[in-house]
């Protein structure tokens, strides 16, 4: 028998996994998924935005992989702490798959980052989501104004949940604490900024199409912005979905406003340089304003503009974190790696791969990690029979326990999703999410997962 640990529970690992079990190289397979969470899914749960029902969905699709017998759910198992590292893992399994995603945020490198009111985008992601990481009452919302620095998929998000009216969150899992706040938030005017011009901003067309559907928002283009984008000049020189964002975006810049509650301005060429202090906190966003430099690029033109801001979400994209015992280049923030094996010193290390955003960087989409996942196990199974043979530990979920792990298996998820459906019928609400590390524990516990002796799946 084959036995693969999968680190790592979001779409990449669990596509890794159903590329084990699914493949006839090897037929005796047995997979371990660890999650330091004792929940499943990664950013699928933590990271789509509340009111994307259909991206969200894929839980579904995940969860029938999950479900194979093959296949082992450990949650609540951290890698790196007591003794479980990557050199323990290899006595536990033939081969190891970090599937570890990037979980850092990129910062500004500016002065006044670290004001009070400055925070990550992951930060705020974290905290609608319901990440048991996220204080509870992390973003009490009583700024005016929010800036929004980045003009990407993530930036349209939180740009949008900052938009939306609470009422029209009800109805999805944002847990009970951040609806309050959202309720009562005070932010009327959410800008969201870029250094470049709309033809090279990240977010695709349907996400921006979203802004302008809020029934509690104005989208605001200004027109100067938009004069400066060269990529106008020639539309059919660009890709066509560069073109349905050019569409959008000066449709909004020639619509009056209709007078909503709250406005969304989308910005363009300006480039973040300092954040205004204010009381002691943040008070406002300095920009350069840029210009094309021809080459694809942005220059700077020394003229500067103000914004406004009590809230101020940085969301220019993410880099990978080291795992403790693992290779890792702190220059592209990935572990080195050939076609999904680890390198280290030059050579490869027999029985550890990586898939996903640690393996290629942070780019492409959900389904892009099927694909890279695919090819990583391709990379093990070619190796397959050198390390079979390499004796192991006879039970691994023993030994994680002796290491004072204590896994929450499948049934113990079940549990905590049986226990967030009751919490949101006591709420009226459909299934609302538990935020926290005792309230999930305690749900999964309550039948008897993670406790010794626990049989069965």
């Amino acid at each position: 028998m084959l036995r693969v640990a999968v680190v790592g529970s979001g779409p990449s690992g669990v596509y890794a996994a159903q590329a084990l079990v699914g493949q006839t190289a090897v037929p005796d397979v047995r997979v371990h998924i660890l999650d330091r969470l004792p929940c499943p899914y990664g950013l699928v749960r933590y990271g789509v935005a509340p009111d994307h029902e259909k991206i969200k969905s894929l839980q579904n699709s995940l969860r029938a992989v999950l479900e194979d017998d093959r296949i082992d759910f450990l949650g609540n198992v951290e890698v790196g702490r007591a003794g479980l590292g990557p050199a323990k893992l290899l006595e536990l399994y033939h081969a190891v798959v970090y599937c570890v995603g990037a979980a850092r945020d990129r910062g500004l490198g500016i002065p006044g980052e670290d004001l009070p009111g400055s925070h990550s985008a992951t930060d705020f992601v974290s905290w609608y989501s319901a990440h048991p990481d996220a204080p509870p009452d992390a973003f009490a919302l009583g700024a005016r104004s929010a800036v929004v620095i980045g003009v990407g998929n993530v930036a349209v998000d939180v740009a949008r949940i900052l938009a939306r009216g609470a009422d029209e969150l009800r109805g999805t899992d944002v847990p009970e604490r951040a609806l309050a706040a959202l309720a009562a938030s005070q932010v009327r005017d959410v800008h969201m900024v870029g250094r470049r011009g709309p033809s090279g901003a990240k977010f695709t067309t349907k996400e921006l199409r979203e802004l302008g559907a809020l029934p509690s928002a104005d989208v605001m283009v200004d027109p100067s912005d938009l004069a400066l984008e060269t990529a106008y000049a020639d539309p059919a020189a660009v890709p066509a979905i560069v073109r349905r964002n050019l569409t959008v975006v000066r449709e909004w810049a020639a619509r009056p406003p209709q007078g909503r509650p709250r406005r969304i301005h989308v910005r363009f060429f300006l480039r973040p340089v300092e954040l205004l202090e204010r009381d002691g906190r943040v008070g406002g966003v300095r920009f350069e304003r840029t210009e094309p430099d021809g080459t694809g690029g942005v220059r700077g033109t020394g003229a500067y503009q103000d914004i406004e801001a009590q809230l101020v979400l940085r969301a220019v994209g993410y880099r990978g974190v080291p795992t403790e015992g693992l290779p890792f280049d702190s220059d592209r923030g990935v572990v080195p790696n050939v076609v999904g094996r680890v390198v280290r010193d030059g050579r490869f290390s027999p029985g550890e791969y990586v898939a996903g955003w640690i393996k290629r960087g942070p780019n492409g989409v959900i389904g892009t990690n099927r694909p890279c996942a695919k090819e990583t196990v391709n990379s093990l199974l070619e190796d397959a029979a050198a390390l079979v043979g390499r004796p192991l530990a006879a039970d691994p979920e023993a030994e994680l326990r002796a290491l004072g792990q204590q896994p929450v298996r499948w049934r113990g998820w079940l549990a905590i999703e049986e226990a967030e459906a009751a919490l949101g019928r006591a709420l009226g609400r459909p299934p609302v999410k538990i935020p926290d590390w005792a309230g999930l524990l305690g749900a999964a516990r309550g039948t008897g997962s993670g406790g010794p002796g626990e049989a069965g799946r």
